[in-house]
């Protein structure tokens, strides 16, 4: 055989190998029904008509894409449905054009496929760019044989909306585990304005069996602020017309009749960029915040009422201190004293956010003035006692008159001189504090009447107090009312 081909000229060889690859190109191309093959003994004729058509005609019969390769990855034949897949002429598809249709990772992964399945069966899936979509492709490989011609048949099976109704499926399930975990109210309307889905915090505020119904029917709203400008149809209609609603406040009356405060938002439901498929209403729970904000008001209308009184208190001893001294140094003194002392119990009870004080502690302020003269030389007993705020201002100011009488004239004028102030007596309506000065200097019962007197006798009201100017000491009898 060798020496049969060198005994040929260049020339012959340069025009044998052209009929070679003229054949195999005809064989390719479905041109020629058979091969002559001279061998050493005899010449072989190969049919090729009988088993390429054969698997034309199959391949042809067959409602996806099919295409044979030849061992070196050339394109031998692929039927009408892949060429409709790929959108080409019939005919006019190379191996050249598929492959430019996949990313340089993909190209890689199909030439493999292509070698494994002259071999064995192998199947992949692949991403590929038709036009401007993207199309997922099943592509399974088996080998073939027919002649003298060997490679492979691939099926391309077009799994597109197979993985988009996954993918679907999936978003859903996402989408109704989000919902289901959401704090808030969620529902979701079609375009009709019907309910189609709603979340367990939606549930405990819609009324029973919700799905199905319109949302004005699913729950009962009003619009307290909007009056009668507002509804829940209103609400669906604007968001399914692709206009959002957010922060409106609403009131929604639950199956078991009580009165919840809500923010509404509603937003258009777009579905893979398509139309509006409905709308999404979501509803934040404001209770807390209403009654917050009910508190808050309560609050600031006490404080206006506070200090009104304050003021009017201010003003009236500040007119009754005029009246009672007789200069200006001396006016000075005694209002500042006594202002000073209703800013102590007003500290006091601020701190205590305005609920309540104990007597002790009413009384020290007022004491922590003259602590220097007082420090050790008052005894208290059974002072352990809540009194409400306008009480303890009241006792605020009685307790700074009795402290500033003992500094000017009774038991703190001296060194020896000593105050007790106890619970002495408790009725159903009051109990009794006795405030009584020990050691002081002798006592002699005023001529007159000041203004500190008329304050502690009519300053608690229902209660008040009673001063008795004993000669061995000032005794203050207070009725606290309960």
């Amino acid at each position: 055989m060798t020496s049969a081909i060198s005994a040929l000229s260049r020339a012959e060889l340069e025009a044998r190998l052209e009929e070679a690859e003229e054949t195999l190109r005809a064989i390719r191309d479905g041109e020629i029904d058979a091969v002559v093959v001279r061998g050493a003994d005899a010449e072989q004729v190969f049919t090729l008509e009988g088993g390429g058509q054969s698997y034309r005609t199959f391949m042809e019969a067959m409602d996806v894409g099919a295409a044979a390769f030849d061992q070196d990855g050339q394109l031998l034949y692929a039927n009408q449905a892949l060429c409709a897949q790929l959108d080409c002429a019939h005919g006019s598809l190379t191996a050249t054009a598929l492959i430019e249709l996949l990313d340089p990772v993909k190209q890689a992964a199909f030439r493999r496929l292509l070698a494994q399945a002259q071999h064995q069966r192998q199947s992949a899936e692949i991403h590929l760019r038709v036009g401007d979509a993207e199309r997922s492709m099943l592509l399974t490989g088996t080998p073939l044989e027919f002649g003298v011609v060997r490679g492979a048949a691939i099926t391309f099976t077009d799994i597109s909306e197979r993985e988009q109704a996954a993918a679907a499926r999936e978003s859903e399930r996402l989408a109704r585990a989000i919902l289901a975990s959401a704090n808030e109210a969620v529902i979701v309307c079609d375009r009709a304005g019907c309910v189609t889905h709603l979340n367990g915090a939606a549930m405990r505020i819609c009324a029973e069996a919700p799905v199905g119904k319109t949302f004005a029917e699913a729950i009962a709203l009003s619009f307290p602020e909007a009056s009668e400008l507002m509804s829940s149809d209103d609400i669906v209609a604007m968001a399914t017309a692709g206009l959002p609603v957010q922060g409106l406040e609403a009131a929604v009356r639950t199956p078991s009749a009580a009165i919840t405060d809500v923010m509404i938002s509603a937003a258009p439901l777009l579905v893979s960029g398509e139309r509006t498929q409905g709308c999404v209403v979501t509803l934040v729970d404001l209770s807390q915040r209403k009654a917050a904000e009910r508190h808050q008001a309560l609050l600031m209308g006490e404080l206006d009422h506070r200090v009104k009184n304050t003021l009017t208190m201010v003003m009236a001893i500040c007119a009754r201190t005029a009246v009672h001294e007789r200069t200006i140094e001396d006016f000075q003194k005694s209002f500042t004293g006594r202002i000073q002392a209703l800013a102590a119990t007003h500290t006091l009870l601020s701190n205590a956010s305005w609920q309540s004080l104990q007597i002790r502690d009413v009384l020290a302020a007022e004491l922590a003035p003259f602590a220097s003269l007082s420090s050790g030389r008052i005894v208290t007993d059974g002072l352990d006692i809540a009194v409400e705020a306008k009480t303890a201002v009241s006792l605020g100011l009685v307790f700074h008159e009795l402290t500033t009488n003992a500094v000017k004239y009774g038991a703190l004028s001296v060194p020896s001189g000593r105050i007790s102030v106890r619970q002495v007596a408790a009725g159903d309506d009051a109990l009794t504090i006795e405030w009584q000065e020990h050691d002081g200097p002798p006592v002699t019962p005023p001529q007159t009447s000041g203004f500190g007197q008329t304050l502690i006798s009519r300053s608690l009201g229902s209660g008040g107090a009673a001063l008795e100017f004993r000669s061995d000491g000032v005794v203050c009898r207070i009725a606290v009312p309960k």
